[in-house]
């Protein structure tokens, strides 16, 4: 199981602000900051032991740039969980990538998600499985 997903970004301190923002509507705070110069690396999540997304400079020192086919999914346990997520994204001047619905059949292992880029152009999803 993975234990978090690290988002590359050329400004450090609008991807912390995005990220505060808009993990902070579903509980998720900064859980752990290193210092500028070991490139910022930052980590967001709902508590210890529980999986995160980090943001941080690329260890390399080239400028991140986004993967095409890369994205991180956001597991939330309702479906107005997944239209606020999205919908704050977009607030926050992230793009939409889709927007929340069904994908699929409905039923007891409906997918419902909703799409979205951040800032630096990271690829997410926000999603619940199961019935309305």
């Amino acid at each position: 199981m993975l234990g978090y997903v690290t988002m590359g970004t050329n400004d450090l301190d609008r991807a912390r602000e995005f990220y505060a923002a808009l993990l902070g509507t579903i509980g998720a705070s900064e859980l752990m900051r290193m210092s500028d110069e070991d490139n910022g690396f930052t980590l967001y999540a709902t508590g210890w032991g529980q999986p995160g997304i980090a943001v941080t400079r690329p260890y390399d020192g080239q400028p991140a740039h986004r993967g095409n086919g890369h994205m991180a999914a956001i597991v939330v346990d309702s479906r107005a969980k997944v239209d606020s997520l999205h919908a704050k994204a977009l607030e926050l001047g992230g793009t939409c990538e889709g927007a929340p619905g069904v994908r699929g059949d409905e039923g007891e292992q409906a997918f419902y998600g909703a799409y979205f880029r951040d800032l630096d152009g990271n690829k997410l999803c926000a999603f619940r499985i199961g019935p309305a």
